[in-house]
């Protein structure tokens, strides 16, 4: 027996699915969240919550960021910054050589054209920032515009929020297929037990997009990209910022397959302090690496030389759901009517989910959107196969 129709389908109860279900339901539709596990139990779990501008030099993507990062103050100033635990920490962006501050100067004076606040840091006062940095690094960038929510938290509550507006979410429930009428249009999504009728479905399933996709009969290139993270003993707030090494942002931007890390440190409201980050396209292997943490352990201890008298309670790993062309893939899906994504944010997911909530609400409805949506558009990759 099927369950009651909903004007959409939301797969995915991660960020990306929660921000599409409350700008949905905003928007006055009706909404079923399903998703295989729990709420915000995929790479939303697997992250820090960074909510950036500092990594994105001038393009879709960093317009998609800045739309985003206003709509994370607006969702804070209406339900409380406490139901996401968002802080406006300002990133250290930290060069460990003479041409490494070099192109760092060069990349934030690019930034600086797309809306980007980006204040150069000598050397002398990169302590001023950050009391606990090594001595004698060369020089970095002060961006106060980045940001960090705690990401399990944020998911639920903008889930709450759209449950409040009568969305309805259901965990533990797999999608398996569609079902289309004569037109090919979507009617329903199936699921081992039962089937859900609806007129549009949003695949918003995160690193598992091209499994969704192909189910739903368009699949869509999003590749997992392993990243592990360690997490110290809690600390006093000694790291004030997000700290990373000017080396990320290559890495970020690199297609690679092999493994990859760079310094990234930062403090959380617990006291516990985040240390990344590496990737590497292993498929979905979540064997432990010993190198890897030993590497990130090393990198952050170059950057802050105490971490070395610091121990370490754990670490995880999760999948970053990565794209070809390091842009995540929104809009309609014109093989299958009915059939929307919003996947392939790889590590930017948590920072790019309002304003990609909103897109999607805004092709749903028929809104005008706030945004360009045509460089993130999923036919693109069909277009460059045909």
């Amino acid at each position: 027996m099927a369950e009651p129709g909903s004007d959409v389908v939301v797969v995915g109860a991660g960020i990306i699915g929660a921000a599409c279900a409350f700008f949905g339901a905003r928007a006055g539709l009706s909404i079923t969240v399903l998703d295989r596990g729990s709420v915000g139990g995929g790479t939303t779990s697997r992250c820090e919550g960074n909510i950036l501008v500092s990594d994105k030099g001038p393009g879709p993507e960093l317009d998609l960021a800045l739309a985003s990062r206003s709509l994370w103050l607006d969702l804070a100033a209406e339900h409380g910054a406490e139901r996401y635990e968002l802080e406006e920490k300002g990133g250290l962006v930290v060069a460990t050589s003479e041409a490494g501050l070099s192109s760092l100067r060069s990349f934030a004076a690019g930034q600086g054209t797309g809306g980007v606040i980006a204040e150069p840091v000598a050397s002398e006062r990169l302590r001023d920032h950050e009391p606990n940095l090594a001595a004698g690094l060369p020089g970095g960038a002060f961006y106060p515009q980045d940001m960090q929510v705690q990401p399990v938290l944020a998911a639920a509550s903008l889930l709450a929020a759209a449950r409040d507006l009568g969305a309805r979410v259901v965990t533990g429930e797999e999608v398996t297929g569609a079902l289309r009428g004569a037109d090919g249009r979507i009617t329903a999504v199936r699921t081992a037990r039962t089937t859900y009728p609806t007129a549009a479905v949003v695949n918003a399933a995160g690193t598992w997009g091209a499994v969704v996709g192909e189910r739903l009969g368009g699949t869509v290139p999003v590749l997992p990209r392993r990243g592990f993270i360690l997490v110290t003993e809690p600390l006093p707030r000694v790291v004030r910022h997000k700290v990373y090494s000017a080396d990320y942002v290559d890495n970020v931007a690199s297609g690679d397959a092999g493994l990859e890390t760079s310094a990234v440190v930062e403090g959380t409201r617990g006291g516990t302090v985040l240390i990344g980050a590496s990737r590497e396209r292993v498929g979905f292997d979540e064997t432990l690496s010993v190198e890897v943490l030993r590497r990130l352990a090393a990198q952050a201890v170059r950057l802050f030389p105490f971490l070395a008298q610091v121990r370490l309670m754990r670490s995880y790993r999760g999948f970053r759901p990565y794209c070809p062309d390091h842009l995540p893939v929104i809009g309609s899906d014109r093989r299958v009517p009915g059939l929307l994504h919003a996947c392939g944010h790889e590590g930017a997911g948590i920072g790019l989910a309002p304003a990609t909530g909103r897109l999607v609400a805004d092709l749903l409805t028929g809104a005008p959107p706030q945004l360009d949506p045509a460089a993130f558009d999923p036919m693109r990759f069909v277009l460059e196969d045909a």
